[in-house]
């Protein structure tokens, strides 16, 4: 079966990572069918476009799901370490990583990718900026010093998502 790129914001990493905007039922469905194994959901359950019960959801599909609610307005290190410690956990499993529109997992997989597994920098950026240029305090949370005072710059797809 070929990706599920209906997917809001979908992005196939490599052959284990995939990532996405908040995924819907079918959608979910959809990645039990690709082979995903896990599901790492760092948005808040609280959100609009959250699912009522996705742990029950991804459980009932044969996966395993982490939930890491990161507030938009302040992600901290500790929910890197969380991250961290989850991506570890899966090490070996196809994993899925989403939020709403992807903003926060780019930014999450560009650090994990350049600060643990050793990536390329700019190959690392390049992926998360194919979603959108952070700003604020994920420039903050990212490293980047420079683009601290400037706003968000989100990719056309990214855009569309958030404004849906």
């Amino acid at each position: 079966m070929s990706d599920p790129t209906h997917i809001a914001v979908w992005r196939r990493l490599d052959s284990q990572i995939t990532t996405s905007g908040q995924p819907t039922e079918d959608d979910l469905e959809a990645l039990s069918a690709v082979g995903v194994e896990h599901v790492i959901n760092l948005a808040l359950h609280t959100h609009e476009r959250a699912l009522p019960d996705e742990a029950g959801s991804v459980t009932a599909l044969g996966m395993t799901y982490t939930h890491i609610p990161v507030a938009f307005d302040a992600p901290t290190d500790e929910d890197f370490i969380r991250f961290c410690t989850a991506m570890e956990s899966v090490a070996e499993a196809k994993v899925h990583v989403h939020c709403i529109v992807n903003a926060r997992v780019s930014a999450f997989l560009y650090r994990y990718r350049r600060d643990i597994l050793g990536m390329d920098e700019q190959q690392a950026r390049q992926e998360m900026e194919s979603v959108w240029q952070p700003g604020g305090v994920w420039a903050a949370f990212i490293g980047d010093d420079d683009a601290i005072a400037l706003p968000h710059r989100f990719g056309k797809a990214a855009d569309v998502a958030a404004r849906s």
